[in-house]
């Protein structure tokens, strides 16, 4: 952009426009002009005819956007949908003239085609909507500084069209995964964001104060608890697409506040929630973006590509339990010594993770495969079979009670979506919540607080459930190839200027 004292300058110049519109015309922000054409419509309806084709057809059209290059004869106009050209007439001159990049106009008049096979509409009829007071960033440089895109999100839409498509693919994203799992006889439903008990997760939670109810309250940290509550009260198949807040850092791959998909079905486990994983990503990427294979880049501070990894959601998934994994990519660790507390304590000190007292086997266990493992996992691949230590509320595997049937699964090194199968047995359940207990009063802010209408709830009986929830921030990220959840956030929390 240009420096702040030519901004300054050129602000007070489209100020002085602006009051002359006043003192001429009343409101110079008109509001009765409607257009009846978008950009891409008339591009591709009539972007293939000729140029006598288009003349013997007379076609009149009415556009409105705003102005983002003026090129003397011709002006282009930038709406929500994509471009198209203004031919400047010689009665539309001096209205040409007036304008500022940045300006909103509605036009109306003939359709034609240049010479060089552009479509234009010629300069008939037209108005000025909307007096832009700040000048777009220059056009060969953009927005380029990151953290004024962030900050600004409104000009970066303006002047950088691969952020539109961004959100437009986020869009997609969600409405097709409204539409994938309503055929599957899903219910849509909403659960509270103001929980009096913030459980769901093991998670941080913002806190709040209810006036009225003279009571703390949390900001969700997820809404599972509730949804299984649904799944006792008779909806065999329910989710929710639902606003998340954990009072936890920020990073290109967390914000405080994310988007999550969460869906719950009776009478299944945690195989069918991996099956309707792999098919229902497969089927997005290739109706959103017209195929199964993604390519996701690793670049630079100075922009420049380091690294590319290609992924093809056609091919069967990898599914590796924790313990599998671990070893896969440990050479060095054997079997016996990852299966025993003590070496495995070793192993840790041995990486310089910090391991705590109070954890048990599968706490450090989960510790070395976060360290090591997942940063490898580039391909798609669910790891199974965490360790029922850091799975509160999994059902048990019936082979092996150490560890639960639940999942992860991940692509591109970032974990997007955890499911299991849920745990039922209200005993249990009552059990591992008075064990986060002490781990909360144990200094761990993060553990669970105990849910005693929950539990309450599973004593009324709830049916075999598998449940999961999916990240929307990271998916996008993958399918549009962001390298921060920020880029895929629309306003990304800031510290404030």
């Amino acid at each position: 952009m240009t420096d702040q004292s030519d901004e300054n300058k050129l602000i007070a110049e489209r100020r002085k426009k602006l009051d002359s519109l006043r003192a001429e015309h009343g409101s110079p922000y008109p509001n009765n002009f409607k257009p009846k054409n978008k950009a891409d419509s008339l591009q591709r309806g009539f972007g293939e005819q000729s140029k006598e084709q288009l003349e013997s057809l007379n076609k009149v059209v009415s556009v409105a956007g705003r102005i983002i290059r003026n090129r003397g004869a011709f002006i282009v106009l930038q709406d929500s949908s994509g471009h198209i050209q203004l031919y400047v007439t010689k009665l539309a001159r001096p209205f040409a003239k007036s304008l500022d990049l940045g300006d909103i106009v509605g036009v109306s008049g003939t359709l034609h085609k240049s010479g060089k096979g552009e479509l234009y509409v010629e300069m008939d009829d037209y108005v000025l909507l909307t007096k832009a007071l700040r000048p777009l960033p220059d056009k060969f440089h953009g927005l380029a500084d990151q953290e004024l895109r962030y900050r600004q999100r409104y000009v970066d839409l303006i002047v950088n069209p691969d952020v539109r498509n961004t959100f437009r693919i986020r869009s997609q994203v969600i409405d097709f995964i409204r539409r994938y799992l309503n055929s599957a006889d899903y219910l849509e439903v909403e659960t509270p964001m103001l929980q009096v008990i913030p459980g769901g997760a093991v998670a941080r939670p913002f806190v709040t104060h209810h006036n009225a109810l003279d009571i703390d309250m949390y900001l969700r940290i997820a809404p599972e608890l509730y949804l299984k509550r649904l799944i006792v009260g008779g909806f065999d198949r329910v989710y929710e697409i639902n606003r998340n807040f954990r009072n936890e850092g920020l990073s290109t791959r967390h914000n405080p506040e994310f988007t999550m998909l969460e869906f719950y079905q009776a009478y299944s486990d945690f195989n069918d929630m991996m099956d309707l994983t792999e098919d229902m990503i497969r089927k997005m990427s290739y109706e959103i973006l017209g195929t199964t294979k993604i390519t996701n880049t690793i670049k630079g501070q100075d922009g420049q590509q380091i690294s590319e990894t290609r992924f093809d959601f056609a091919k069967a998934f990898s599914r590796l339990s924790v313990f599998e994994s671990i070893l896969k990519y440990n050479s060095d660790i054997t079997a016996d010594k990852l299966s025993n507390e003590k070496t495995a304590r070793k192993i840790a000190s041995d990486m310089q993770i910090s391991i705590k007292d109070t954890w048990g086997l599968g706490k450090i266990q989960i510790e070395i495969f976060e360290k090591t493992v997942e940063h490898q996992l580039q391909q798609p691949t669910f790891i199974t079979m965490y360790p029922a230590e850091v799975s509160p509320l999994a059902r048990r595997n019936d082979k092996d009670p150490f560890v639960t049937d639940r999942f992860e699964f991940f692509v591109g090194g970032r974990e997007i979506a955890n499911g299991f199968s849920e745990l039922n047995d209200p005993e249990d359940q009552e059990s591992r919540f008075r064990q986060q207990v002490v781990e909360k009063d144990a200094g761990d802010n993060e553990a669970m607080h105990f849910d005693a209408d929950y539990i309450r709830a599973l004593e009324y009986g709830m049916p075999p459930t598998a449940g999961e929830g999916i990240g929307i921030d990271r998916l996008v990220m993958l399918l549009t190839d962001a390298p921060s959840i920020r880029d895929v956030l629309l306003f990304p929390h800031m510290r404030p200027e």
